[in-house]
């Protein structure tokens, strides 16, 4: 799962930036200003936006009005200083997924990033669902017939995807995208080095990971 956090506090930044990369194994980028919000949305994929209201430049409100009038439905996280009713209120109705108020608890920041991540995951998008194979957003492992499959982060994050997009092609750019941060430079042939170590580990199983040269990966049953 990657996340972008937009915070101005750079200690804050940091502490959340460390929670979530470090502790919860997520991939994780952040930015200060609220123009630097919308260019990187239009540029890289996102699974959720941790926002802060007090940005420089275009506040929080502004940035988020800005990213639902685009059609982006990325879950949105406000997490600001403000904390009066009418705050929340605002931020909701203008389309946040949920409102954290400064100061926090790490762990709160944690239990709601989850949530929303959970949420927005929901159930494999394909009517071709497969039978056995589950992600679970809480844990973040992947099991076969009620057996984790043992596989590494950016593993994990490839075939969560490719799952989510069962049945259907899945490109390579955007696999990139879901298993890096934006400060990461993967090698020219990591995700053929991921998808070949997938395979093996899938090789038992009724669901193989088809290669479309020159597009990308499609998920589907033998």
């Amino acid at each position: 799962m990657r996340i972008l956090v937009a915070e101005d506090d750079p200690s804050l930044t940091e502490a959340v930036v460390f929670a979530l990369r470090t502790l919860n194994n997520y991939f994780v980028d952040s930015v200060r200003g609220g123009d630097e919000v919308q260019k990187t949305l239009e540029t890289e994929p996102y699974d959720l936006l941790i926002l802060d209201v007090g940005l420089p430049g275009l506040d929080g409100f502004a940035v988020l009005q800005h990213i639902r009038a685009s059609g982006l439905t990325l879950p949105v996280l406000i997490m600001s200083g403000r904390d009066s009713p009418d705050d929340k209120v605002k931020g909701l109705n203008m389309g946040a997924d949920d409102y954290l108020a400064k100061p926090f608890a790490v762990r709160e920041l944690e239990a709601r990033v989850a949530a929303l991540l959970r949420r927005s995951t929901g159930p494999v998008a394909s009517a071709q669902a497969p039978t056995g194979l589950a992600f679970d957003p809480d844990t973040r492992t992947i099991s076969l017939d009620g057996k984790v499959i043992a596989l590494s982060v950016r593993e994990v994050a490839i075939l969560s995807l490719l799952l989510r997009e069962f049945g259907r092609v899945v490109t390579k750019d955007r696999l990139i995208g879901h298993m890096y941060s934006a400060d990461e430079a993967p090698g020219p042939n990591a995700i053929e080095v991921f998808v070949h170590r997938l395979r093996k580990k899938l090789s038992f199983s009724p669901y193989e990971i088809r290669t479309h040269h020159g597009i990308g990966y499609q998920l589907d049953q033998r």
